[in-house]
């Protein structure tokens, strides 16, 4: 059956670090190390410490020799900003406004961006260097003069500063959250950029910020950023916008005079000669587009098509392969996220009795081929995650919270029931029937109202009828206790639009939880600054003094035990709490591609950027009718 979480990652390698750099707390034995100050870097580390050398040639995950051309043909596994995978009717990716499709930020660069076989460094991109001030609040970068737009003009340091400050006025959340502490940004001379701070930044801040898209000072003083458009702004970047039919398909073209070809950071990548994305309503028209070779890679996130849909001539002739690649070692998050905007979630016993309701264990076997993990966690399958009682450390954290806080987070960590697997476990309806009752809420008929004769309704929304065969029995469930549950599938822009505006019930969504960490990306999850932002990923509208605490305890980690205390002491609260029901999650990534490309293994270990590292293989193509 399906896994709605993954195809909606927000995991964005362009943004920030993304997920990979949460797994740079998972690395034994590593503390905070400072980067130096007052010298020229080539590159920049959470921890100080980079793989490669100012004199590098190429990371070692990429083969500088792959032949540039042919076409990739797929359906992202993953994308960010206002991106949709299913849709588009604007190609400003960096507004909060419309929808845009997957990689327009191929057609940009950024000051550095980072190897993804470390789990948390930047090199050099559109910057030469950087140096750290004595007290590490300003950054200094020496750009390179050779970098261009597309259009032959040249990138400067006024095309930097106009970005940052323009995506922390009017960005999408995902740029402008972490641009908050950005006091200016400024040109010291005709090559060299300073960013300052107020001193409030993370030490990891810094690390978001390099990696933003930078976009022309001179397009947009003709054009509106906050406009819908299907108008390819100016770009820098290795491709731009080819061919276009809105909302239908995307052609992105590798330019053969792209000015960073030759960077030691690019070599080896970008070797297609054209990226397509078709899009499509729903997944099994996209299934059937891969079978009959119009797509030529997808990651599957169906456990029912993974089990028994792969069974094609195509496949049969050898044509098709089909394998798993291991998955980023990363924290996984996925769960269901309960609006708390709505005032009936407000009460935990509320949440807790609609948990109560999901029954992991019956779809694991019925639905989902006996495959997928129950999640316990936001950071599931890592260090993060907290397990057994709060250590002394962590109470000191949480004891000053302790009157607003469940009393489930001072005992051992929180588990999900686990059901008898029958699909209707009745001793578990009935402790969520009790928590109800106690509630207030009472029977009325079919369905539970409380004091004001107000009917407890919930709605699950989605968007793919393939996410009904997972919510329906969810729903049939708190229907037996007497919720008044339902289904909605809305098509993907009104899907989108409802999340952004936080016009929902519950949604279930997954995020690689992009920090090492950064203040910034658990803010856009977790804080109460967050609430009532539209665009941000607090879907359940979080508001917690001690969650707002524990966030900026873990942005203030200076070494790694601090930092794991803090997201241990969090987890606690947020299990505790039920803003967010752990689903499920898979280890690794199931992939099946039209035998024609080649590609480096082992697979880095800090991402999985398919697009960017493969390349055509015309002799593999040849074999299959496909060169």
């Amino acid at each position: 059956m399906t896994d709605p979480g993954q195809p909606l990652l927000h995991r964005r390698d362009f943004l920030a670090l993304s997920a990979a750099a949460a797994s740079a707390a998972l690395m034994p034995g590593r503390a905070f190390a400072a980067s130096p100050t007052a010298v020229k870097l080539h590159g920049l580390s959470v921890f100080g410490e980079l793989k490669y050398g100012a004199d590098f040639s190429r990371f070692d995950y990429v083969n500088p020799q792959a032949p540039k051309g042919g076409t990739f043909n797929f359906q992202p596994p993953n994308w960010g900003y206002n991106q949709n995978p299913t849709t588009f009717n604007t190609l400003n990716s960096f507004a909060l406004k419309g929808d845009a499709p997957p990689r327009m930020e191929l057609c940009f660069d950024s000051l550095m961006t980072r190897a993804l076989d470390e789990p948390d460094a930047v090199y050099g991109l559109l910057a030469e260097s950087v140096t750290i001030s004595d007290d590490r609040n300003s950054f200094d970068f020496a750009l390179r003069p050779q970098a261009r737009w597309h259009d032959g003009s040249k990138l400067n340091i006024e095309d930097v500063v106009f970005s940052l400050m323009l995506f922390k006025e009017k960005g999408h959340p995902d740029l402008l959250f972490p641009l908050r502490e950005l006091e200016s940004a400024a040109a010291l001379d005709a090559g060299t950029l300073r960013l300052t701070f107020s001193g409030q930044q993370s030490a990891q801040t810094i690390l978001n910020i390099v990696t933003m898209p930078i976009v022309s000072k001179n397009y947009y003083a003709a054009h509106d950023f906050d406009a819908s458009t299907m108008a390819p702004p100016l770009g820098s970047g290795p491709y731009e916008v080819g061919r276009v039919s809105a909302g239908q398909s995307i052609e992105f073209n590798r330019l053969g005079d792209y000015w960073g070809a030759d960077l030691p950071v690019n070599r080896g990548h970008y070797n297609f000669g054209r990226i397509r994305i078709d899009f499509y309503r729903n997944r099994q028209a996209a299934f059937e587009a891969f079978k009959k070779g119009n797509t030529t890679f997808r990651e599957e996130f169906t456990a029912r098509i993974w089990a028994t849909g792969y069974d094609f001539p195509a496949l049969d002739a050898g044509k098709v392969v089909r394998r798993e690649f291991p998955g980023e070692k990363t924290p996984a998050m996925q769960a269901m996220a309960i609006n708390q905007r709505r005032a009936r979630f407000r009460d935990i016993h509320v949440r807790r009795a609609i948990d109560l309701c999901f029954d992991f264990e019956w779809m694991k076997r019925t639905l989902f081929s006996g495959s997928y993990d129950r999640s316990q966690s936001n950071f599931e399958h890592s260090d993060f995650r907290a397990n057994g009682l709060p250590s002394p450390a962590e109470l000191a954290l949480l004891e000053p919270f302790r009157a607003e806080l469940p009393p489930e987070v001072f005992g051992e960590a929180v588990i999900q029931p686990m059901s008898d697997g029958s699909g209707r476990d009745r001793k578990l309806l009935g402790q969520a029937a009790r928590l109800l009752s106690g509630a207030g809420w009472k029977r009325s008929g079919d369905f539970l109202v409380n004091g004001k004769g107000e009917r407890l309704s919930a709605e699950l929304l989605a968007n793919d009828d393939a996410l009904t065969r997972i919510f329906l029995p969810w729903a049939e469930n708190m229907k037996a206790i007497g919720i008044d549950a339902s289904v909605r599938v809305v098509d993907s822009a009104q899907y989108a639009r409802r999340q952004d505006e936080f016009d929902f019930d519950m949604i279930l969504t997954a995020v690689n939880i992009g920090a090492t960490p950064t203040i910034d990306s658990l803010e856009m999850l977790y804080h109460s600054h967050a609430a009532d932002r539209p665009g941000t990923r607090n879907y359940p509208g979080t508001k917690s003094s001690a969650i707002d605490a524990l966030v900026a305890a873990a942005g203030r980690a200076t070494s790694r035990a601090e930092l794991v205390t803090a997201l241990n002491a969090l987890d606690r609260v947020l299990r505790a709490r039920l803003d967010w029901i752990p689903t499920y999650y898979l280890a690794n990534h199931r992939v099946a591609y039209w035998d024609m490309f080649g590609f480096v293994e082992p697979k880095p270990d800090f991402g999985f950027p398919v697009e960017t590292l493969w390349w055509f293989d015309r002799n593999r193509a040849r074999k299959i009718d496909k060169a």
